[in-house]
């Protein structure tokens, strides 16, 4: 069976986390681009048949990187990390699919916490971070799914809450993230299902 690597970034646009798998073949055969839905912002793959140059768009400074991977690095193992340049933190990992998934969440809890330095403030900023946190928890025993079958989604952080959007149907749960009731209650929940839309 054709090995697939995925890529995750997130938009810096709609703060939406974007995950996509490409076969390898496909790859080493032509250039990849991978769209939020949003259509606002795009990560592209090219590749000379040595080295892979990536376009990153950065969810934690807003501009775009370039990145140069070796084929190994990119094509084989758990995966690789690509940092934004400003802040020094990972903006982008591409490999197995769940490395991929588990990095995503943590940069969503990152670009949450920059929010909240830069004055951006959340309703509570404490119980945001902890309810990002749960939910990376519940994230990492794959616990999250959507009634279409789906365990693909994209996560958006705002204000007083979090989206969760199925990556295959576009269902979306929204969960209150304000109070310490809306933490409690998140806290009793070892899986959430997103609502899938029907078709």
């Amino acid at each position: 069976m054709e090995q697939t690597r995925y890529f995750g970034y997130l938009c810096p646009k709609c703060g939406v986390g974007v995950i996509a798998g490409r076969t390898t073949f496909s790859l080493q055969a032509a250039a990849a681009r991978i769209q939020c839905e949003c259509g606002e912002s795009e990560l592209r793959v090219e590749t000379d048949g040595v080295k892979f140059r990536l376009w990153v768009p950065c969810g934690l400074c807003g501009k775009e990187h370039q990145a140069e991977l070796s084929a190994d690095a990119l094509l084989t193992g758990r995966g690789v990390g690509l940092a934004c340049p400003e802040t020094g933190n990972l903006t982008c990992y591409c490999g197995e699919e769940a490395e991929v998934r588990r990095s995503l969440e943590t940069l969503a809890l990152t670009a949450a916490k920059d929010k909240e330095d830069t004055g951006e403030s959340f309703t509570d900023n404490v119980i945001m971070y902890e309810f990002l946190s749960e939910l990376r928890d519940i994230a990492s025993r794959d616990g999250i799914s959507c009634t279409c079958g789906s365990h693909r989604y994209g996560m958006k952080v705002r204000r007083a809450g979090v989206d969760l959007t199925c990556a295959d149907c576009g269902g979306t749960l929204r969960l209150s993230a304000a109070t310490d009731e809306d933490l409690d209650n998140l806290c009793c929940h070892m899986t959430l299902t997103i609502r899938g839309r029907e078709g």
